[in-house]
């Protein structure tokens, strides 16, 4: 009787949390509780935005944002006498301008990945928002700027109409490649990384030799080590996304294809469009365009050292991730083991 008496006192007595009573015995849950995962305010995703693109825009924020020198300006202007403009709009900045574009969408994109278990509903959407508020409010001021500036012919309209279209373009191929790494598979998120690999050496280099300025024999040798950062970072890129499917496999086989011609295709387009020469003739301009991308693209000396970089990084990384996972592997079956 006594015995009843005590088990039923211990279950109308008040218990602490995380404990029970079981015939009479009390007990203590030693289960772990799920960590709750705190979510980002709905408010900050387009600060994110915000911020990537600003950060994209940093090699050209530390000149002083000066208007390069315009061949058809309508005034004779010292150049530290320019307008201050949010982009380089020059025939001479055009590999410039899409670094900079390109680089702040893909800081974006791997914002956005690395936060999605975090991110409000339409997290992803308001973030790429942001980077778009920056980036066409950049274009439209120093499109208006410039367009006040600059004579009133025909060729000053060509000019401008195409900085500003060849500008639309790379913001909405931007756009693409944030979504792609921010929310495709694996090997979508490959290809958009590869690219922001490749548009990643010329933004670096605007931060070693600002745009205007000459490289000095001090930074000559840190310029022969960024070289390398697209191809290792296409490598690692690689190795991350893996080549366990055909999708994958394919986005590798594309990085590889973005790391050989892209560089080739910029070099190309900025000799072309930079020949003040050749600015009212177009089809010697295309010519030249087309000799400068083919030597780019095929000379061994030129195409292959990237290309094998990339390679040994994705291997050494694959390897690296296949050891790794039979060692955990392993471990997870030994632990299972009867002992």
């Amino acid at each position: 009787m006594d015995a009843e008496t005590d088990s039923t006192r211990i279950a109308e007595t008040e218990l602490p949390a995380g404990t029970d009573a079981i015939d009479g015995e009390i007990t203590r849950d030693t289960t772990t509780p799920e960590p709750v995962t705190r979510r980002i305010p709905p408010w900050a995703p387009v600060l994110i935005g915000v911020a990537s693109a600003t950060l994209g825009l940093l090699p050209w924020l530390i000149t002083g944002m000066r208007l390069p020198l315009q061949n058809l300006w309508a005034t004779e202007v010292a150049p530290d006498r320019y307008p201050v403009v949010l982009l380089p709009f020059s025939q001479y900045a055009i590999t410039l301008i899409t670094a900079l574009i390109v680089t702040g969408a893909s800081i974006a994109g791997i914002v956005a990945r690395a936060t999605r278990t975090r991110l409000p509903r339409f997290g992803t959407a308001a973030i790429l928002i942001g980077v778009l508020a920056v980036q066409v409010i950049a274009t439209v001021q120093t499109s208006s700027v410039v367009d006040d500036g600059l004579q009133q012919r025909a060729e000053s309209t060509l000019y401008l109409a195409a900085l500003i279209a060849g500008t639309s373009g790379v913001i909405f191929v931007g756009a693409l490649l944030m979504l792609l790494v921010a929310r495709a598979p694996r090997a979508g998120a490959v290809i958009g990384l590869s690219i922001a690999a490749v548009a990643f050496g010329p933004w670096i280099n605007g931060l070693i030799v600002p745009f205007g300025t000459a490289a000095t024999t001090d930074l000559v040798w840190l310029l022969d080590i960024t070289r390398w950062i697209p191809p290792v970072l296409v490598g690692a890129a690689i190795a991350w996304g893996g080549v366990d499917t055909v999708g994958r496999v394919a986005a590798a086989a594309f990085g590889l294809l973005a790391l050989w011609i892209a560089p080739a295709l910029m070099t190309a387009i900025s000799s072309a469009a930079g020949t003040r020469v050749l600015a009212g003739h177009p089809a010697e301009m295309l010519d030249y365009g087309v000799d400068v991308f083919g030597m780019a693209l095929l000379i061994p000396a030129i195409a292959l050292p990237p290309l094998i970089v990339a390679v040994t990084v994705a291997v050494i990384g694959l390897v690296g991730r296949l050891i790794v996972t039979r060692r955990r592997t392993a471990a997870a079956r030994a632990e299972h083991l009867p002992r």
